[in-house]
């Protein structure tokens, strides 16, 4: 049986990270006798940050360690993961001097194609470059199904291949679980990972598990399994970063916090989880930890794509309350440089306009400060009118409130995003904890969750009581009054179920329809930012561009 086909080595391109200019010249030197046709190098992870947004390289070593900088090669791997920028296809090596498994074996899990402790052989280079090469090139199909945008078949040959136990099939299981994940297939996915677990039990699968059961609803059952995970090992990452998410989503934001400090203490250079921490602190009151966390990972992350800049915006408000004029300059410096490369970007338009209020009022400009906090308040009913900036905007209103400047619409704007977006308790909470500068407001918020739900338990009362045709006619009405999502998905379930019983079913899904679309994208679990990368514990799908089929298949 012939083996599958493998680029030639000529035409591959190679990319060499490494502070030290002698080990990274000797790397540099062996990939060309390998016969790599293209290397470039560079000495700092932040250059090889902005080398892989731009260009995609057949193989990658990387330095784990780099001696004048906080940023490590294991930091920059995970951020690379996170924003997708390695496709399936990309070999990288982790290049480390430290023999403990403690420090090389999250490299080792993470990378997929291992690391290569110092000092190795040239032909130990070889080999270790031929066998990941090899692996790569028996699972093309795979990856190829996936380019094609035939998610279905890819995981398919995933599951195939783990069940036969062809070759690489723990990597074809992992890929497998995430295409399971990102098609909200969740039992299946779980499956999969408990199938890995009996046969070879791997961290990356223990928390799959609960990465599946979190996806479909069962956060309780996730965090309990997330905490076994922390408690075998407490160096994995990931494992702090699911927990986050979980505790989020559960309104236990002390707890949150405790976890993506600790995750952001694992991996300081992760301009992800810096942010995550950062933006907890904020929420939680803790100005003065936000600002130095969020600051710092402005400063080593604004330019790169895994840099969210809603925390810009928080760092703004953080500083606009400690009175720091200058940090809330240099985060409208920041805005600035970046809407110059996405112009036509609304959410960074959004962003910025909160961010110049702040500097209106802090120059005592109040009309002004007033008339764009109006402006801003004009979308609040628009379908691009998102979460985010429903807790900017209530963030802004309290500043405003704060500083004693008197809104007549100040309660009916609250209301109106707490009653679009307290869709649960802990959303409710997440929109309060933005608007913390002026309690009264962050009280109304709260109370909207309570009259969501009390809207929807009217109307399924009347299902109940044998009136489907009332409950959706309520549903309605107050969907449009209040353009809640979740009371949309109520009406749309109530008429799924009743629409035998329902005359006018055709109709009224018609205008489900429609109020749906009018409602926008609005977040069914609370969440600290748009997490549009990898999931963490997930693995990068990527291969070239992402796909408008993957991203229409991803929860």
């Amino acid at each position: 049986m012939t083996g599958p086909i493998l680029q030639p080595i000529s035409e591959c391109r190679a990319l060499v990270i490494d502070g030290n200019p002698t080990s990274r010249s000797i790397l540099v030197s062996q990939l060309r006798d390998y016969g790599i046709g293209k290397i470039m190098q560079c000495h700092r992870a932040t250059d090889a940050r902005a080398k892989l947004e731009h260009a995609q390289f057949e193989f990658v070593l990387c330095e784990q360690s780099f001696h004048d900088a906080a940023q490590s090669g294991q930091a920059l791997l995970d951020d690379l993961r996170r924003a997708q920028l390695l496709p399936f296809s990309t070999v990288f090596f982790m290049v480390t001097s430290e023999a403990s498994y403690s420090i090389v074996a999250e490299a080792a899990e993470s990378a997929l194609d291992g690391y290569l402790l110092k000092p190795f052989t040239t032909s130990t280079l070889f080999e270790r470059l031929n066998i990941a090469r090899a692996r790569k090139a028996h699972l093309k199909p795979i990856f190829s199904a996936i380019e094609a945008g035939d998610f279905d078949r890819a995981a398919e040959l995933c599951v195939q291949r783990f069940e036969k136990r062809e070759p690489y099939w723990l990597y074809a299981a992992r890929i497998g679980t995430e295409l399971l994940l990102r098609a909200n297939r969740h039992d299946e996915a779980r499956t999969l990972f408990e199938a890995v677990i009996a046969a070879k039990a791997l961290p990356w699968a223990k928390l799959g598990v609960a990465r599946a059961q979190l996806e479909s609803g069962q956060t309780v059952r996730a965090l309990n399994t997330l905490e076994r995970l922390v408690g075998e090992d407490s160096g994995f990452a990931d494992a702090y970063d699911v927990m986050g998410s979980a505790q989020v989503e559960l309104g236990k934001f002390d707890e949150a916090l405790e976890t993506y400090r600790m995750a952001a203490e694992l991996t300081p250079g992760s301009v992800v989880r810096l942010q995550k921490h950062g933006m907890m602190a904020y929420y939680m009151g803790d100005r003065e930890t936000a600002a130095r966390v969020l600051s710092r990972a402005a400063t080593i992350g604004c330019d790169s794509k895994m840099f969210d800049a809603q925390s810009l915006v928080l760092l703004a408000f953080a500083s606009f309350q400690d009175g720091d004029r200058r940090m809330l300059d240099r985060c409208m410096s920041d805005f600035q440089r970046l809407r110059e490369k996405q112009m036509d970007d609304l959410r960074l338009r959004r962003f910025a306009e909160v961010v110049e209020t702040l500097q209106l009022i802090r120059a005592r400009q109040f009309s002004a400060a007033v008339q764009a906090a109006r402006a801003l308040a004009d979308d609040i009913r628009s379908a691009t009118f998102d979460f985010e900036a429903a807790c900017n905007l209530g963030g802004l209103l309290s500043v405003l409130a704060a500083t004693s400047i008197a809104l007549d619409q100040n309660d009916q704007w609250i209301r109106a995003i707490g009653l679009r977006y307290a869709s649960s308790r802990s959303l409710g909470e997440l929109l309060a904890s933005a608007s913390i500068a002026h309690p009264p407001n962050a009280e109304m918020l709260r109370q909207c969750h309570a009259q969501i739900n009390k809207m929807a338990e009217s109307a399924m009362s009347l299902s109940l009581g044998g009136n489907p045709t009332g409950a959706v006619q309520s549903l309605l009405q107050a969907g449009q009054d209040t353009l809640n999502a979740k009371l949309a998905d109520v009406a749309h379930q109530v008429l799924g179920r009743h629409a035998a019983r329902i005359a006018e079913a055709p109709a009224l899904q018609e205008r489900v329809d429609v109020l749906r679309t009018a409602c926008g994208a609005q977040p069914r679990r609370a969440a600290l930012s748009q997490d549009r990368h990898r999931q963490p514990g997930g693995l990068s799908l990527r291969v070239g561009a992402p796909p408008a089929a993957l991203e229409a298949a991803t929860p």
